[in-house]
């Protein structure tokens, strides 16, 4: 049965002003009406084909005030939302096309999906990859199946290699873009979200330079029904969809390219379609700081044991940051799209967001080198039940008086309260200690 609603007119319209021109040398740019059928089709089409991934009320709600449903898209194979539309992609192909082969030249999460689905469908798949690509990336990419190859000192010089290949070769080059398959393939997360939780108030996605999954999602909720808010969220370091918005046309933030931490949130431009249907169809963007993301990062892996990356994070942080007061109360869903977070960052992400939490603190003071003087130190940390994962001890380059020494501590306290507690009994007996500010 067909749902008919106001918003088909919107999609049509949104989609009627669009450029028919376009740069893109990969696929043929296709502007057609993104219709609800479309979207439907490509949920039937690939639904052996990727995870149905779990809505789950998140132990979150309590802390924030609302009723939170997590969609764990992490949980897909390769970690990421992306697999929906590169899949409806991949099977949408001209038989022809597929025998001869696929290229993309990046490390971002797309390729990572394009080399599994297109190794799954027996379609010979090529990645150009430059040097500087981490070798964690590389070797998974080859265990998906495809034929990974490393050239060229920048993604720009393993884009042009890539092309030239194509080229010579007759694969289709791919890169991510906002055609038609590919935002119906990605708003099947809209559909699955509405029917996994009845009544909801409103949805959460990450935005920036690929919007594709706020723009396909957003079709398809709005379609269903119009009432439900959807949200989009971005880095307050490169708000590209905001400043599209508000330009009327696609901008490009020469800074956002290629940043470690954000991955395929500081991509550089998205096309006309995905910000066409975001100023008609998505209700809100905010953005968020850093530290906001780190934090969500933190409770996600504390609370749901879930280990994402900034991408995955965002959504969540506009919660966390208290940026949408309008949504106490109410039922929110929260796509939780990658879980992509590279190794040697983890250490670094959980540390820093300790410390933004107020769970770790360090301070130094000065104290009479006699025997003892430490010790009573450590029976103030702890009768405040403040837990010592450093200390260290300074003699030589101590600036005050003879026969003293510079003690630092990090310690771990369990909130804002209890560090405010352990400062308050240390400064009370040491008046000249000194917290490192974070």
């Amino acid at each position: 049965m067909k749902i008919v609603s106001r918003n088909e007119e919107l999609l049509g319209d949104a989609l009627s002003r669009i450029p028919q021109s376009s740069s893109r040398t990969s696929l043929p740019s296709c502007n057609k009406l993104i219709r609800f059928e479309d979207i439907s089709a490509a949920a039937f089409k690939i639904q052996c084909g990727v995870q149905k991934t779990p809505c789950m009320y998140s132990r979150l709600s309590k802390q924030y005030g609302m009723d939170i449903y997590l969609k764990k898209e992490f949980l897909q194979y390769t970690g990421s939302v992306k697999e929906r539309g590169v899949l409806y992609l991949l099977t949408s192909l001209p038989q022809d096309q597929q025998r001869k082969g696929v290229i993309v030249a990046s490390d971002s999460n797309f390729s990572m999906a394009v080399a599994y689905h297109a190794s799954e469908l027996r379609i010979p798949v090529f990645v150009i990859m430059s040097t500087s690509t981490s070798p964690a990336r590389v070797k998974m990419c080859r265990e998906y199946g495809a034929m990974v190859i490393s050239y060229g000192a920048t993604a720009k010089d393993s884009q042009m290699h890539a092309r030239r290949l194509a080229q010579e070769n007759g694969y289709l080059y791919l890169e991510e873009e906002d055609s038609a398959v590919y935002l119906s393939g990605l708003g099947t997360v809209g559909l699955e979200v509405y029917e996994q939780v009845p009544k909801l108030d409103a949805v959460i996605f990450p935005a920036g330079g690929h919007s594709g999954l706020l723009a396909g999602s957003a079709a398809a909720l709005k379609h269903l029904n119009p009432h439900i808010s959807v949200i989009g969220v971005e880095s307050e370091s490169f708000p590209v969809l905001q400043q599209s918005l508000k330009a009327g046309h696609p901008t490009e933030d020469q800074a956002c390219s290629n940043h470690q931490f954000y991955g395929d949130v500081s991509g550089l431009c998205f096309g006309s379609n995905s910000l066409q249907l975001t100023g008609k169809l998505v209700d809100k963007v905010v953005a968020v700081r850093e530290e906001d993301i780190l934090v969500s990062m933190l409770r996600l892996l504390e609370y749901e044991r879930a280990t994402v990356d900034a991408e995955g994070a965002i959504g969540l942080a506009a919660l966390v940051a208290g940026k949408l007061p309008e949504l106490k109360g109410k039922r929110v869903a929260v796509v939780i799209c990658s879980g992509n977070l590279e190794l040697h960052l983890l250490q670094q992400c959980i540390a820093r967001a300790l410390t933004l939490d107020n769970r770790v603190c360090r301070f130094s003071l000065v104290l009479s080198d006699c025997p003892g003087d430490i010790s009573k130190l450590l029976e103030i940390l702890a009768r405040e039940e403040a837990r010592v994962l450093d200390i260290k001890q300074e003699r030589m380059f101590v600036t005050s008086e003879l026969f003293t020494v510079k003690v630092t501590c990090t310690v771990e306290t369990r909130d804002k309260i209890h560090t405010a507690q352990l400062r308050n009994a240390l400064l009370e007996r040491y008046p000249t200690a000194a917290w490192t500010e974070r």
